[in-house]
């Protein structure tokens, strides 16, 4: 990794995912797939929840439908997949550690974007519960002419809205599926959550344990204090 890349630099833009970056919601998506494969009596593989981690969850639904054995599942599963995790949502949002303090800075000196595989309904709800919708110029989601993680097609038309090159701009991500992304967009990107091993971390810049690590926070407060100097 090359940290300086990041610390020593200052984003014409920042984009970021939500589940599991700005959001406490893996924890609901996890949940919401055992829920799903309870409820059709079925099984996936093991390692399903690292495998399914990031996918849009159309995918997850006809994951789960194929390694159960049950192609023809894909449509109802992904439907209460869906079901499930928004039920678990309006019960228990939350964001992710520091998530909060880095976007209220962010958004001092640089443009913000959001760039998810959910359903933009899904993002909308999440972000005005926890207090940081309005800090967002874009949400970007998948749709006929954008494609989802990991193509790059989400962060492409965020960047694109922001105005900015993507080689000018950071993206923020937790999951394999979303550093793909990102990387193949051609950004620089921050890395949060727990290690992901050697293959994801080659892709990144900087892969923090959380977004309220010490480092992160002076970060962004030096590039909120040289902004308001300018």
């Amino acid at each position: 990794m090359t940290s300086q890349r990041i610390l020593t630099w200052t984003p014409a833009a920042i984009v970021f995912d939500c589940d599991g970056t700005l959001m406490d919601t893996e924890r609901h998506w996890q949940v919401a797939r055992e829920l799903t494969l309870d409820d059709f009596d079925v099984q996936a593989g093991p390692g399903f929840a690292e495998r399914s981690k990031g996918l849009h969850y159309t995918e997850c639904g006809q994951l789960m439908a194929e390694e159960a054995g049950r192609p023809d599942l894909g449509v109802p599963l992904t439907d209460r997949l869906l079901a499930h995790f928004r039920t678990l949502v309006a019960e228990a949002p939350r964001t992710m550690p520091g998530a909060g303090d880095l976007v209220a800075n962010a958004a001092k000196f640089a443009p913000l974007a959001v760039a998810s595989n959910c359903p933009r309904e899904v993002v909308e709800e999440c972000l005005s519960t926890a207090g940081l919708r309005e800090h967002f110029d874009h949400i970007v989601v998948p749709d006929d002419s954008i494609r989802p993680k990991p193509y790059p097609d989400v962060y492409l038309a965020a960047v694109r809205l922001c105005g900015v090159a993507p080689a000018d701009a950071l993206a923020v991500e937790d999951s394999h599926c979303g550093v793909q992304s990102a990387a193949r967009a051609g950004m620089r990107i921050l890395g949060v959550g727990p290690w992901p091993g050697e293959e994801t971390a080659a892709m990144v810049d900087l892969w923090v344990a959380s977004l309220d690590e010490p480092q992160v926070f002076e970060w962004a407060r030096e590039r909120v204090s040289r902004h308001l100097t300018v």
